[in-house]
Parts: C-alpha cells; sequence; structure tokens
C-alpha cells in the first residue's frame, strides 16, 4: 500500500515534521530529511500492527 506523507520544517524548534493523513496518530519528527524517512516509515509500520 501507499500512503501520502505530509512533511512540514518545524520553524519554531527546527528540524522536520512528518505526518500521514489517512493514519489516525501516524506522525514523527527529526533533525534531518533522512531521519524523518526513517521515522515516519517506522511510524507506519507501527500504525498498520
Amino acid at each position: 500500500m501507499r500512503y501520502s506523507v505530509i512533511v512540514e520544517e518545524d520553524k519554531l524548534d527546527g528540524g522536520y515534521i512528518a505526518y500521514v493523513p489517512n493514519l489516525k496518530g501516524c506522525f514523527t519528527q527529526a533533525d534531518t530529511l533522512d531521519e524523518l524517512i526513517e521515522n515516519i516509515i517506522e511510524a507506519i509500520e507501527l500504525s498498520l500492527r
């Protein structure tokens, strides 16, 4: 399955925030985009359990 992921820059604290609108409670944050990608993949996997 494919899910849309929304990525935003965290202007207050720095870094990035990502969330999946179609998966309730599926979100994460990280300092770099590389970390963010790893984190959101893990968040999606955990949401689907």
